[in-house]
């Protein structure tokens, strides 16, 4: 189900980075840091990421949600972006009060917001207006998403964990990305019934979807992984010293 866009939406467009979690799974002995500021080819994780926003021209903001008493950013002597220390306890809670802060900062609820997560720090300014190209003019909104390349197995419960239960179809099956492009009213409205309902929102399309709409997926790479495990840091590293070499 998709619905009409309305005639008060604009065309105007803003960039919203949860960076309040902790990264648990990624549990590196480099540093005490979050994950999301540990270093990766010279710089924190999440500057990489955000010089890709910087990239974009054509986004009005860039906002970046981060948890109360985060003081990571106020070192930086020159900024691209805007912080908000409103991180809640979720990813979720963190975009919710993050979207407040956007229209705060003079977003409105017609304007397309485009979530992304910190910790993908190779996405490149390519990608971003990629996304951009192909829901602008959608009714719902989108995301990057890589269509999935390998045989995926499901695993038994109980004794048979561990195991495999079955092997399920990949040809309609796609791994989800970021940023995800949604107008700022809808996501609100989506976030907010799924809080009410006592759901468990992974990203902003499942949200989205529980209204019953289908977001479009526009195809991103498979280079757009998010650093999640530690051995993710040495091929992320990899990658962006190699476009570093040719540039």
């Amino acid at each position: 189900m998709t619905r009409p866009a309305e005639n008060r939406f604009s065309n105007r467009f803003f960039a919203l980075i949860p960076c309040a979690g902790q990264g648990s799974r990624a549990s590196t002995s480099l540093s005490g840091l979050a994950k999301q500021y540990q270093p990766i080819a010279g710089l924190p994780m999440v500057l990489h990421t955000l010089v890709a926003f910087a990239d974009v021209k054509r986004l009005e903001k860039t906002l970046v949600v981060v948890a109360p008493n985060d003081v990571f950013f106020d070192a930086l002597s020159e900024k691209l972006f805007i912080v908000a220390a409103c991180g809640g306890a979720s990813r979720a809670g963190s975009v919710r009060q993050g979207l407040d802060a956007l229209q705060q900062a003079g977003a409105e609820a017609g304007d397309w917001v485009l979530v992304h997560d910190a910790a993908r720090c190779l996405v490149t300014p390519e990608q971003i207006n990629q996304l951009i190209d192909g829901c602008q003019h959608d009714a719902v909104g989108g995301l990057l998403a890589h269509k999935l390349p390998d045989t995926l197995k499901c695993e038994g419960r109980l004794e048979q964990q561990g195991r495999v239960a079955a092997t399920l179809d990949r040809s309609d099956k796609w791994l989800a990305q970021t940023p995800q492009m949604f107008r700022i009213e809808m996501l609100m409205q989506a976030l907010d019934a799924a809080e009410s309902a006592g759901n468990v929102v992974t990203d902003e399309s499942s949200a989205i979807e529980a209204l019953g709409l289908a977001p479009k997926l526009v195809a991103g790479s498979a280079q757009n992984f998010k650093v999640t495990y530690p051995e993710d840091f040495a091929l992320a590293e990899a990658i962006l010293l190699n476009r570093r070499r040719l540039a």
